[in-house]
């Protein structure tokens, strides 16, 4: 045989050159089937226990689970919890970073339904979250997240979701457990986490109150610079509280006393907790709109509702259904309605604030899909039976594994489509 132009083909030849394309035809066909059966398996916590943690500079095919999304303006925040017959992605032995009260199968619980759900929105699809495409992602950045405990709740989970890649070491500057900060060593990719659950500057005037749940001075107009002194090396911040602002606060503005919430003292108006948290939420997110140095991108992580039912949290309210709410089952109300309510009102004014500056704010809405997991919450099984703990029955914070799980579901979908979203703001910026 000669190449073209050259002499003719043989009879013999000519007569195999049929076969040889019918063995290449089958061979490209063999090799377009392999990584499609690949690509189609999710990480489950069988599996992860026999998968070795990847070091190389990119994630392999046979390690991803990516479903392309082809609309980008698909609304993630409503939808439905369908069946995943493949979770959990990690279990409470193969990850080292769940909270005692959130390790809910260490104490006892005893039904494992709740595990084999994902949150599927209206209209399109949620890839599960993949730690490797994460890391690629991150690599060089950092992430921070600040708030109260149900934040913490949220870094625990992102913490085993990427163990199934690699482990970090901690790299904190300080031992107070409350202000973490792990290092990814492979990825250059900091993650941090700052206690602060009023997000204002606060003292704490007394440590039981009248209620026995403290009393605090919480000043409205100042951002706690417990975060604010370091949160501009920081590429992403994730802010979110809301639960603390119910318990017995007296609130200041231009250091003057405004008003309280159930403190009790004489000459003090009450102000309902909607007041204190509103003008939080506003202080934090102008404090951001005001820092010329931080070039990040902020989120605002929306309220996750408890699901106290029979009481209050002290009364006897505990949390025991063990399946998730079908949408048209239960309906954002009350004080969980309110609080979500400021949390949109306040990120949308400043985000067109922002827009002025270069700022840029993102709604990590949660909201709607929590709302549906009365099933996900620790209940009695954050404790062993006799201990004396002050939340006995947890309806506010998440079992790991368990549906907190699924925020980091929320949180790669939105970073997927940052740098383009990112790249059409800063050029709206600069034709002002």
């Amino acid at each position: 045989m000669e190449f073209p132009c050259g002499k003719k083909l043989s009879n013999n030849a000519s007569q195999r050159t049929p076969k040889v394309f019918i063995l290449l035809a089958l061979t490209l066909i063999i090799l377009g089937i392999i990584p499609l059966h690949y690509t189609s398996k999710w990480y489950n916590a069988t599996n992860l226990a026999n998968h070795e943690s990847e070091k190389s500079s990119t994630y392999h095919i046979e390690d991803l689970e990516i479903k392309i999304m082809n609309d980008e303006t698909c609304d993630i925040s409503i939808g439905e919890w369908i069946p995943n017959p493949d979770g959990p992605y990690y279990t409470n032995t193969t990850c080292w970073a769940i909270h005692e009260h959130q390790n809910c199968m260490k104490y006892g619980r005893p039904d494992t339904d709740f595990l084999k759900w994902r949150w599927k929105p209206k209209g399109c699809e949620l890839p599960i979250f993949n730690p490797f495409q994460f890391l690629d992602m991150m690599r060089t950045k950092s992430l921070a997240f600040v708030g109260d405990s149900v934040g913490r709740n949220q870094m625990q989970s992102l913490i085993c979701l990427l163990s199934r890649a690699v482990y970090p070491i901690d790299d904190s500057i300080s031992p107070d457990e409350n202000f973490k900060r792990w290092k990814y060593v492979d990825y250059n990719f900091t993650l941090a986490t700052y206690w602060s659950p009023f997000l204002v500057k606060m003292k704490e005037a007394d440590a039981d109150g009248p209620t026995k749940t403290g009393l605090f001075n919480l000043y409205l107009d100042e951002a706690d610079d417990k975060w604010l002194s370091q949160i501009e090396e920081f590429d992403y911040v994730i802010f979110n509280g809301g639960h603390w602002f119910t318990r017995c606060s007296v609130y200041y503005e231009n250091n003057q006393l405004v008003g309280c919430r159930y403190c009790g003292l004489p000459n003090v108006p009450d102000l309902p907790s909607t007041y204190g948290y509103q003008k939080a939420i506003r202080t934090v997110l102008r404090t951001i709109n005001n820092l010329e140095n931080f070039k990040g991108i902020t989120f605002v992580r929306t309220f996750a509702p408890s699901h106290f039912e029979g009481g209050e949290w002290n009364k006897g309210g505990n949390c025991v259904r063990r399946k998730p709410f079908r949408s048209n089952e239960t309906s954002l109300e009350g004080l969980n309605l309110e609080l979500y309510t400021i949390q949109v009102e306040e990120f949308k004014a400043a985000e067109k604030e922002g827009k002025k500056k270069g700022k840029r704010f993102r709604l990590l809405d949660t909201t709607q899909a929590m709302l549906l997991r009365p099933d996900g919450h620790p209940s009695r099984y954050g404790h062993w039976p006799n201990e004396n703990v002050v939340l006995y029955n947890d309806c506010v914070h998440w079992c790991l594994p368990g549906p907190i799980d699924s925020w980091s579901d929320f949180l790669l979908h939105m970073l997927m489509f940052e740098g383009r979203r990112s790249h059409e703001e800063k050029l709206q910026f600069m034709k002002q």
